[in-house]
């Protein structure tokens, strides 16, 4: 898929009435939202419907979320309003965007495939400038092995992570957690089943 497919394809698929990969956070950023210092200031990439984007202004964190889908964008702003938490949206092609500079606390990204090795760097590389010195990386994604259980994630082996390449992309950082692991995950009709997952909390260094 090219780059400029990429907003068609997602308004396409946020299309349902449904929410596609529901409404409750990730079991990891639930797991792991203590990390954050209170008040931070986050940023949410590639945050779809704001399941995320939506807990963490509920746990008092100045939030701001991006997506390439103004469909995706539209049913995040109406969740929000729903569950009364300012959140600031932004439609946005992380192939495009301009990265704030050392604005941020910490960035979560969650699933965030849809990028080949070339765009992967460059968003990796965006965070590293965003965050603040110290800023914290809540980053969790599918490895290799996701595709022999295909329950979810890109059905190319380029854009999985893997242990080896998460620590090169992230050698200068400060790993404070990289566990790989195989679980079952239920996040609405999107991601479903046995998955193959790795998490890291990584901090930049001062």
């Amino acid at each position: 898929m090219t780059e400029p497919d990429q907003a068609a394809f997602w308004d396409e698929r946020y299309a349902t009435g449904e929410y596609l990969f529901g409404t409750a956070p990730n079991a990891f950023l639930a797991r792991e939202v203590h990390c954050l210092t209170p008040g931070s200031k986050v940023l949410a990439v590639a945050d779809g419907e704001g399941r995320n984007s939506v807990f963490l202004a509920q746990h008092g964190h100045r939030v701001v979320a991006t997506d390439i889908s103004e469909r995706a964008l539209d049913k995040a702003r109406a969740f929000a309003e729903r569950r009364a938490v300012d959140v600031e949206y932004r439609q946005a092609n992380l192939a495009e965007w301009e990265w704030p500079a050392e604005a941020l606390d910490a960035v979560v990204g969650i699933f965030i495939q849809f990028a080949g090795p070339e765009l992967r760097e460059d968003i990796f590389d965006g965070i590293h400038r965003s965050l603040k010195p110290g800023g914290l990386l809540l980053l969790e994604g599918y490895r290799e092995e996701q595709l022999a259980y295909g329950t979810g994630g890109p059905p190319n082996i380029e854009n999985l992570y893997t242990e080896d390449g998460l620590r090169r992309a992230f050698s200068t950082w400060e790993i404070e957690l990289l566990d790989a692991y195989d679980t079952e995950i239920e996040e609405g009709i999107g991601h479903s089943g046995k998955s193959a997952l790795i998490d890291l909390i990584a901090r930049k260094r001062g």
